[in-house]
């Protein structure tokens, strides 16, 4: 890490100007500025399993059109898969692809690189609390039950 920089920035000369700005390797953003490695800067990135419930803001998704289930069957049937995940039955991308209600199961649950004010606030806490590698308990939202698998 030169020059104090957070994990992941490194410190570019400019051809054009001879200026030094600030080059991310992860996210492949530039900028002038010095990143101060402050959590308000970092951006994260994450994939998620979500499971749909009568309650959520849309009931509906790519699998189902009308999507039934009670909170509490949700819970259940997500508890399942962090079941399956943690016994090596499936990957989390294997169950994301087949079971998740978002339209991200098509990459595998993966949302990408995404920074704080983008994602729903549950979400996003939970998310900058998990280390890389790690996944989430149950996470509530207005869109349903999560896990979160934080990847970057």
């Amino acid at each position: 890490m030169s020059d104090n920089l957070p994990d992941g920035w490194v410190m570019k000369t400019s051809k054009s100007t001879g200026k030094n700005y600030y080059f991310n390797l992860q996210t492949k953003e530039s900028q002038w500025d010095k990143p101060d490695g402050g959590a308000e800067e970092s951006k994260v990135r994450a994939s998620h399993l979500l499971v749909k419930h009568n309650e959520s803001r849309r009931p509906s998704s790519w699998r189902q059109d009308n999507i039934t289930r009670s909170k509490d069957e949700a819970l259940e049937i997500l508890k399942g898969y962090i079941k399956q995940i943690q016994s090596h039955d499936k990957t989390f991308a294997e169950l994301a692809e087949t079971e998740s209600d978002c339209s991200s199961a098509k990459r595998g649950g993966d949302l990408g690189w995404f920074g704080h004010g983008q994602m729903q606030k549950p979400f996003e806490d939970a998310t900058y609390a998990l280390e890389v590698g790690e996944m989430s308990g149950p996470v509530y939202s207005d869109s349903g039950i999560h896990i979160i698998l934080r990847t970057g």
